[in-house]
């Protein structure tokens, strides 16, 4: 891209920035944008960032260039081979479109009538669409955890972020959707026609344009540099963390029995990890990690996420997509200043602990950071550890080895 084209972007984008309309500068647009592929918007997207541009200031050149290329997008649709990962989510982004047609629907008929009686049942359907809603969270999960990993590897990591950033706005208007309707009877009939109005009218905005913007320029890009051995690996992770209710059946890959590789012969000194305190073997030393009661995952001394263990029951979502990516990476924009300042604390030596606790679905999970040092004090990386404290909350009194029956 010339630096002509590039400095005529940043000055119309600046011009949104200030309160300019898109169809003032649409005719502008069109010629700094003219003949661009979904691939070069994504890299012009991350390199007007790294040169210090505000994501959402990016984000009014996505909506512009939807804006203006919405139709000349729509022609240029990619193939997408059947069984591929995009092909599913793109399939679940239909039943999400129709979810929102539903939903708009049946908030007109609401926002018309004037006895709260006689809408029971539209309200009953409205709680139904708001859960399907709710239900579309291992959709995004998929995305965040396997499809936007790969992109970065490939070098594109911007678009993944704003991409990410509107999942959690579209989490917080489905959470305000759900919590509205279970919240009918409670209040007023016009005040619950209003915010529903509200509610729904920005729901189905912010997730209709972001809808299209994956369909017609993140996907397409991940087709474009994503390998078929990458997309094969990435099925298993999809498969891994689970589909939403609505996933249609048949683009449901089904569980793949693993074939048991040949019994090694036993390891030989020399094949064991030797430690301080005994010596595992790498068979030993990875079930054991794995039988841990905890989540641990090991970033290193680079903030590079480099381990996981895998115990029988998850909290969090990991897949292998992440071995490999930045640990900021790995959370939300709106949280990484904290992951930066956890980790200057660990590097610096000025920490060498820090803990979390939430509400995870009735449960009580504590979160909690190491630093992880040699025996010198030099910083390796940082450990986290994340467990389910609900049962041992319960705990009274005492349960003695003796105690134990089978």
């Amino acid at each position: 891209m010339s630096e002509d084209r590039k400095r005529l972007l940043k000055e119309l984008i600046k011009q949104l920035h200030a309160g300019v309309s898109p169809e003032e500068v649409k005719e502008r647009f069109k010629e700094a944008l003219k003949g661009i592929s979904p691939l070069e918007i994504s890299r012009i997207e991350q390199e007007l960032i790294e040169e210090g541009m505000p994501r959402e200031e990016i984000q009014r050149l996505c909506e512009v260039h939807l804006a203006v290329f919405r139709e000349q997008l729509e022609r240029q649709k990619p193939h997408v081979a059947p069984g591929n990962p995009v092909s599913i989510l793109m399939e679940e982004h239909k039943v999400l479109q129709g979810l929102l047609e539903k939903m708009l629907e049946i908030v007109n008929r609401v926002q018309q009538t004037e006895e709260p009686h006689s809408v029971a049942e539209e309200i009953n359907h409205l709680r139904h669409i708001a859960e399907d809603f709710l239900d579309a969270e291992k959709h995004y999960l998929r995305e965040e955890n396997v499809l936007f990993p790969l992109l970065e590897k490939h070098g594109v990591r911007e678009p993944p972020a704003i991409m990410w950033k509107e999942h959690d706005e579209i989490r917080g208007w489905k959470k305000k959707l759900h919590k509205l309707i279970e919240s009918y009877e409670s209040m007023s009939f016009q005040d619950f026609k209003r915010e529903l109005g509200e509610t729904a009218t920005s729901l189905n905005s912010l997730l209709s344009s972001h809808i299209f913007k994956e369909n017609n320029i993140l996907f397409p890009t991940a087709l474009r540099l994503v390998t078929e051995q990458e997309w094969a690996e990435a099925l298993e992770d999809f498969d891994e963390i689970g589909y939403c209710c609505f996933t249609l059946e048949h683009l449901i890959t089904k569980p793949k029995v693993k074939v048991e590789e040949s019994k090694a012969e036993a390891p030989t000194p020399s094949g064991l990890l030797q430690f301080e305190t005994g010596s595992l073997s790498k068979e030993e030393t990875e079930a054991l990690l794995n039988t841990l009661p905890v989540e641990i995952t090991f970033v290193d001394a680079e903030d590079t996420v480099r381990y996981f263990n895998e115990p029988k029951e998850r909290i969090f979502v990991r897949t292998k997509s992440v071995i490999g990516r930045k640990v900021q990476r790995c959370h939300p924009q709106k949280s990484v200043h904290i992951v930066n300042k956890i980790l200057d604390s660990f590097k610096s030596g000025r920490r060498d602990v820090a803990e979390f606790w939430i509400q995870q679905g009735g449960r009580l999970v504590h979160i909690r950071y190491f630093a992880v040092r040699n025996r010198d004090g030099k910083y390796l990386g940082t450990l986290e550890v994340v467990q389910d404290l609900t049962e041992i909350k319960k705990i009274e009194g005492e349960k003695r080895l003796l105690d134990w029956e089978d």
